[in-house]
C-alpha cells in the first residue's frame, strides 16, 4: 500500500511542478529509463518467486540506472553513443522479455 502511495504522490507531484531535463542529460533518459524498468521487472519476478530484497531491489535500480548512463555517456566520448545506447537497449530488453516471459509462466501456470 505504501508503494501505491509513493507512486500517486510521485506522479502527482510530476504533473503539478513539471520538471524538465537538463538539455544535455536528455540523451541520458530513455536508457535510464529502460534501465530502471529493468529493475522494476525483475524486482517483480522476485517478489513472485518470494525472494524479493528490498535492499537488492534499491541498489539494482540505482546501479542499473547509473551503469547504463555511464556506459551510454562513455560512447557519447568516443563517438559511438548511437551503437553503445543501441547495445544497452538490446541487453536490457532482452533481461526485460526474459522477466515477464517468467511473470508470465508464474501467473498463468503456463
Amino acid at each position: 500500500m505504501l508503494a501505491i502511495i509513493g507512486l500517486v504522490v510521485g506522479v502527482v507531484a510530476g504533473i503539478v511542478l513539471q520538471p524538465t531535463v537538463p538539455l544535455g542529460l536528455q540523451p541520458y533518459l530513455p536508457i535510464a529509463l529502460i534501465a530502471a524498468l529493468d529493475a522494476l521487472f525483475g524486482a517483480a519476478r522476485a517478489g513472485l518467486d518470494g525472494v524479493f530484497n528490498d535492499r537488492v531491489f534499491v541498489v539494482s535500480f540505482v546501479f542499473n540506472v547509473l551503469i547504463a548512463a555511464f556506459i551510454v555517456f562513455l560512447g557519447d566520448q568516443l563517438g559511438v553513443g548511437a551503437q553503445l545506447s543501441t547495445a544497452v537497449v538490446v541487453v536490457l530488453g532482452i533481461r526485460i522479455f526474459s522477466n515477464a516471459a517468467a511473470i508470465r509462466r508464474h501467473v498463468f501456470r503456463a
